[in-house]
């Protein structure tokens, strides 16, 4: 999808807070989130970031678990895709949290 800047920066900003708020609460980690980069530190297994990139409008997302993958924003699917296999961030973000630290995340829905 072809996202203006304003629509891309709301709904990515959205993402991050949304998405901040759901780890603080679902784990004893580290959550920060400064200047659209979302940072989670996570003892024993590493460093999450996940950060709008607004010049391709895009969310990427770096894992010790699953490794670096870039998202788009899907409309009729509410959900940020990735643009190297069609994974749902939501999906993924689930798996590895509950791969690396062992915490089972509630439902993420993007839309």
């Amino acid at each position: 999808m072809n996202m203006d800047e304003n629509l891309f920066e709301t709904v990515a900003q959205r993402t991050l807070e949304f998405l901040a708020t759901t780890l603080e609460e679902a784990g004893d980690f580290e959550v920060d989130l400064e200047n659209g980069v979302l940072t989670v530190e996570v003892d024993d297994v590493g460093t999450f970031l996940v950060n709008k990139h607004a010049p391709l409008r895009q969310i990427w997302y770096s894992s010790p678990i699953s490794g670096a993958t870039h998202y788009a924003f899907d409309a009729e699917a509410g959900a940020w895709v990735s643009t190297r296999g069609g994974d749902d961030l939501a999906k993924v973000l689930s798996t590895d949290f509950a791969a690396g630290p062992g915490v089972t995340l509630p439902a993420l829905n993007f839309s």
